[in-house]
């Protein structure tokens, strides 16, 4: 028998979290004051925390959508503690994202939360699910690119303005990039529960290719120009400009070295 002190414990905020959102807290103040000399580390400390925060908080989004529509295994599995190391795969949920984040600047959609979905009746649930991760992500854009749309930029440092247009093309690109509808991606996830079983079981083999396919395609060079094109197009429509995110990219992999462009802006 499931117990009141058994689901609260299912639902309390994993300390891992909270200590994830400290790190945040703190190196966000250390590149705002920049109060560090290093501040180099701190944007990379800065934006690499709240780039998993916005992971577990993907992941829970599946999950608490997952419970309300009707699999109530959810809490069991350690899920809406936001601890990332409940995730199934880890691997593909924290690790790969953080180091697809490090060596290129991309959003790498995250995904492996374990929903039991014969527990679920009807197909708009399904779909929302699915829909909910990314859509995470697309608030998260929303939170970070609103003090360049809102030109509320008076007052805001140069090195903490630049480290949010950089994690405000992560959120952008992991939210498009999740929204691909290819099977594994939380797109085909959406679009899955209005197909015919027949095309279902057709496609089901390559669901755990669909991710390498789709960042195999972004290596083509007239590819990914043209994605991370569309992407900026999207950011400086929302004020962030392309100095903003290229310098916060800069800042970001410390270990190359200050470029002098941006050292000019910042000072």
């Amino acid at each position: 028998m499931t117990t009141a002190t058994s689901r609260n414990s299912d639902r309390r905020i994993s300390p891992v979290f909270l200590g994830i959102v400290a790190v945040m807290a703190v190196t966000g103040w250390a590149v705002w004051t920049d109060f560090s000399a290093a501040v180099g580390f701190a944007v990379f400390l800065f934006v690499t925390s709240a780039w998993i925060v916005s992971l577990c908080l993907h992941e829970y989004a599946h999950a608490r959508t997952a419970l309300h529509s009707g699999d109530i295994s959810i809490g069991a599995k350690g899920y809406l503690t936001l601890n990332p190391l409940k995730y199934t795969h880890a691997l593909l949920s924290i690790v790969l994202p953080v180091v697809f984040v490090i060596l290129g600047g991309i959003g790498l959609p995250g995904g492996a939360v374990f929903i039991e979905r014969g527990r679920i009746q009807g197909r708009w649930k399904h779909s929302l699910i699915s829909a909910a991760g990314p859509l995470t992500n697309v608030l998260f854009a929303v939170v970070c690119t609103a003090p360049f749309w809102l030109h509320a930029l008076s007052g805001v440092p140069a090195t903490f303005r630049f480290a949010l247009g950089f994690l405000a093309l992560l959120q952008l690109t992991a939210a498009i990039l999740n929204f691909v509808p290819v099977p594994g991606l939380d797109g085909y996830g959406v679009l899955e529960p209005w197909l015919s079983y027949r095309i279902r079981r057709q496609v089901e083999p390559f669901a755990p290719f669909g991710l390498l396919a789709v960042f195999a395609v972004l290596f083509i060079p007239g590819v990914n120009e043209g994605f991370f094109d569309a992407i900026h197009s999207i950011l400086r429509a929302l004020g962030v400009t392309d100095v903003d995110t290229y310098c916060g990219q800069n800042l970001y992999r410390f270990w190359e070295g200050a470029n002098q462009f941006c050292e000019t802006v910042n000072g």
